[in-house]
């Protein structure tokens, strides 16, 4: 059984190159443009760990980031973000995000990244 992955981050073409990349590495994949639509993913989908966006219009990653958490406390969250805030990322690891990556990533630290809270 494959492990189920969902991108949320409104840049599209995030999106799509990281769901092409972990595709290739056997992952169902799953992406939100929204917080709206990653917690509607969350209601129909079991996901395993969720690549988050820090700035997202309307909800912004930290709030996803509760709420993802108190719907289904064992979900991995790895932090994206383009901004060197760090205060912003402390306070994601407070609420139990299991790490964080800085834009632009290299896709094969994204990848060993999953690979490695997966396995954890």
């Amino acid at each position: 059984m494959s492990h189920k992955v969902l991108i949320v981050d409104d840049q599209f073409g995030i999106r799509v190159l990281l769901t092409e990349v972990l595709q290739k590495d056997g992952y169902e994949m799953f992406q939100a443009a929204s917080g709206k639509e990653a917690l509607a993913i969350q209601e129909e989908e079991e996901i395993d760990i969720v690549l988050l966006d820090m700035k997202i219009p309307g909800m912004d990653g930290i709030e996803i980031l509760k709420k993802l958490k108190e719907k289904q406390p064992g979900i991995k969250v790895i932090m994206m973000t383009a901004y060197g805030e760090l205060n912003l990322v402390n306070e994601a690891m407070d609420h139990g995000a299991v790490s964080y990556m800085a834009k632009p990533f290299d896709i094969q630290e994204v990848r060993a990244t999953i690979r490695d809270n997966l396995q954890a």
